[in-house]
């Protein structure tokens, strides 16, 4: 389920790095609430002339919907200001930014396992939050991918889709499963999102930016409210600046150092880290930088999370792909185990690992990854008999879904794939990926999405 990619290089002109915007049809649980709202609100006749004289164009996701579409800008800010409001909240205190902080790359500002939500910010996720950086260029799920070089023979598998199992298709349809998630803003539907947003100290902006009559169209007003949040998470300067050192070093505007050059030597070897097999470390063919995933779902056999209240009961199990939380695809038990794989990028300003926060730096994750096989015993726990119980967070009989390529490829008593020096070498390679570099002797921000 890995995928060999390419090292990075470095052609003799490198090019902004540039986003691949998509055009995605509306998805079934963005329609179900749009068209719910609109049901509620309107008589049947009513409904029925419209639905006869409205082009079939308007039911796509992205079709001018409003008697005067408001510009990029102002939806920005409309999507901003609705991402730092807590009042979109059943508590009235959690934000979007709550658990996606801009100060932490859009992802958790604690060390968390999971966040808390729900009325009293009591009730305990299922799942680590993500950042929310560099999704722009995100495929919708399919389960069967292709990489765009000219070799469709190689099927890459469960690929795209956001959300940790890859459910949601599009930003704005992601945009309001927290809205509506008990353990998250709690909202009981999206009638009550509309509500507290035309209740709320964000009504006049919304009116300003989608007309005075926007909220007799309850409908409507969910949609742009989505669409608003989307549009703000397509924010270059906020969601994907590319400034990172590593940026630089591609721009040719620095050096890395030499344990920086080993880490990412190390990091791209396939005998070796071959964590460049699903995080891609080079610039594409069209010339675009690379985001340090491959958008595909792999099951890693992480070790469970005894902390999570969810894992207190022995037979709930998160199998991503196949469920809980996804419901499509549970008859695919070959599935069973698998989640997204993130960006590295900005990781080192992460404080907890994996979709269920298992780990608590990177140091450990790296460990996991070059020594689950070699030594099992330091990350599994013994059954009654004492035998080490692999893969202990995936029911019996699904172990052969987890992944066994390098550095996966090893047996008990062997070398790791990487010693302690070469992980500290791994690690601050990856160190580089962060935002916000400044070259000495430049001001900050100067070289913003730019190639010099």
């Amino acid at each position: 389920m890995q995928r060999s990619h390419a090292a990075a290089t470095l052609p003799d002109h490198v090019p902004s790095p540039r986003p691949f915007p998509m055009m995605k049809p509306m998805p079934f649980l963005l329609l179900a609430a749009c068209a719910g709202l609109l049901a509620a609100c309107q008589p049947a006749p009513q409904q029925e002339a419209r639905a006869a004289s409205a082009p079939a164009y308007l039911s796509g996701a992205y079709a001018p919907t409003l008697q005067r579409q408001p510009s990029v800008a102002q939806m920005t800010a409309m999507g901003r200001a609705m991402f730092f409001e807590p009042s979109l909240s059943v508590s009235g205190k959690l934000a979007c930014a709550s658990c996606h902080s801009p100060d932490h790359a859009y992802g958790p500002p604690n060390g968390l396992a999971v966040q808390l939500g729900g009325p009293e910010l009591k009730d305990a996720g299922t799942r680590a939050a993500p950042s929310l950086r560099y999704l722009q260029n995100a495929p919708a799920f399919t389960e069967h991918y292709h990489d765009d070089d000219g070799d469709d023979s190689v099927d890459a598998g469960p690929t795209g889709g956001r959300n940790w199992d890859g459910r949601a298709q599009s930003g704005h349809e992601q945009a309001l499963a927290p809205l509506l998630s008990p353990r998250e803003m709690g909202n009981r539907d999206a009638a009550a999102v509309v509500a507290k947003l035309k209740a709320g100290p964000l009504a006049a902006q919304f009116r300003q930016t989608y007309g005075a009559d926007i909220f007799e169209q309850p409908g409507q007003a969910l949609r742009w409210a989505l669409m608003s949040l989307e549009v703000f998470q397509e924010s270059p300067a906020d969601f994907y600046p590319y400034t990172s050192k590593y940026d630089a070093f591609l721009r040719k505007q620095a050096s890395l150092s030499p344990q920086e050059a080993r880490g990412l030597a190390l990091f791209n070897d396939e005998n070796k880290g071959n964590c460049a097999s699903c995080h891609i470390s080079r610039i594409t063919p069209g010339g675009a930088f690379p985001q340090f995933t491959d958008y595909g779902l792999i099951n890693i056999g992480v070790p469970r999370n005894g902390k999570l209240p969810a894992n207190a009961d022995p037979a709930y199990f998160d199998m991503g792909l196949c469920g809980p939380d996804r419901t499509d695809l549970t008859a695919h038990k070959e599935y069973c185990g698998s989640f997204k794989t993130p960006s590295l990028r900005n990781v080192a300003l992460r404080k907890v690992f994996f979709h269920n926060g298992s780990f608590t730096s990177l140091e450990q994750v790296l460990r996991f990854y070059v020594q689950r096989d070699t030594a099992p015993q330091k990350w599994y726990p013994k059954d009654k008999n004492g035998k080490v119980r692999k893969y202990d967070d995936l029911p019996p009989g699904l172990e052969a879904n987890v992944n066994v390529e390098a550095p996966f490829d090893r047996q008990p008593g062997q070398a790791p794939a990487l010693n302690e020096r070469e992980i500290a070498d791994v690690i601050v390679f990856l160190r580089t990926l962060t935002d916000g570099y400044q070259a000495p002797g430049t001001v900050q921000g100067k070289a913003q999405g730019k190639t010099g």
